[in-house]
């Protein structure tokens, strides 16, 4: 416990000079209007493709490729630089969660890491999906990874394996309380990318992106997210796995529910409270017990859950 957290801390601190959130929230705000990306983010990537095959000098040398085009919208660093990009310029549209109005609200520090320092990073829409901005930076940089352990082993399970690794350590739940299964989407995708430069069919009835042709490198067809972005890679469909801190937990033995009322429910039902994507709750009030205590749990369609105690029957 105490070795997790400091290593949280030490990560946190060597992170700051990003300054950039670093888990995301689809759940939260998810109805309200946004402009799909997917051309911005297409003309970004191809012109940088373009650029490279401009410049190019050399024989052919596929790994140089791969880099060139790491080093130009990629990046060494916790965020990547096309990532930064969506993150601030004005031309995307982004949904914004403050951490006090996203999933992670009302947990402790220690238990959502990255995503008490920094916040909660922004939603972007790309190909229809709502997606993190940090799945740019999980597709370019640990789809490289991804693309070179393949290329070392042929073995794409085995590559995939040592991806979710990654995960679980310093990319995902050491540091953020979560282990995102989208961000192996997106990791996996990324490593399509890069080996869909150089060969036909990755992306299924589509030749490669690049040709090698009498010395230069020929572009064949135009790069699009839309070949590789798709629901899982958004976190309220392809849902996170959460450290059990991040988990409701039961209620104590001794509390008992002694009545439930939700608005619009049938009374010949059993009453369900459901959890809409957008948020909302219906409005409902749940009465508890606890020796002579008793309190009431009211929510608001807006999500707000509030407690207040109250006097027993028959006392004043």
């Amino acid at each position: 416990m105490h070795l997790q957290l400091t290593a949280s801390l030490i990560i946190g601190l060597l992170t700051a000079q990003a300054g950039w959130p670093y888990e995301t929230d689809q759940f939260s705000n998810r109805l309200e209007p946004i402009e799909d990306a997917t051309e911005l983010l297409d003309a970004k990537v191809n012109a940088t493709i373009e650029r490279i095959v401009a410049g190019w000098h050399g024989p052919r040398d596929e790994w140089k490729f791969v880099n060139a085009i790491y080093h130009a919208i990629g990046g060494h660093h916790w965020v990547d630089k096309i990532e930064r990009w969506a993150m601030k310029s004005p031309d995307v549209d982004r949904l914004q969660t403050p951490r006090r109005q996203s999933i992670y609200q009302g947990h402790p520090f220690w238990a959502t890491r990255v995503a008490g320092i920094f916040g909660v990073g922004p939603t972007i829409k790309v190909n229809g999906e709502l997606i993190g901005a940090d799945k740019l930076g999980h597709f370019l940089s640990q789809g490289r990874k991804f693309y070179r352990r393949y290329l070392k082993s042929l073995d794409e399970a085995q590559a995939a394996e040592h991806s979710a690794f990654t995960e679980r350590a310093i990319f995902g739940q050491l540091t953020t309380g979560v282990y995102s299964n989208a961000d192996l989407v997106a990791n996996y995708e990324g490593y399509r990318f890069y080996r869909g430069l150089f060969e036909d069919g990755v992306v299924e009835g589509k030749p490669a992106i690049l040709s090698w042709r009498d010395g230069h490198w020929v572009v064949q067809r135009a790069f699009s997210w839309a070949d590789h972005v798709n629901a899982y890679w958004d976190e309220a469909l392809n849902v996170n796995h959460f450290d059990d801190v991040l988990y409701p937990r039961p209620l104590p033995s001794d509390i008992a529910i002694t009545s439930v009322e939700i608005e619009g429910a049938p009374e010949t039902e059993k009453p369900r409270l459901v959890l809409l994507p957008t948020g909302e709750l219906s409005v409902f009030t749940v009465t508890l017990s606890r020796g002579k205590t008793r309190w009431n749990v009211k929510g608001e369609l807006t999500g707000e859950i509030t407690a207040q105690i109250t006097p027993l029957p028959g006392k004043v």
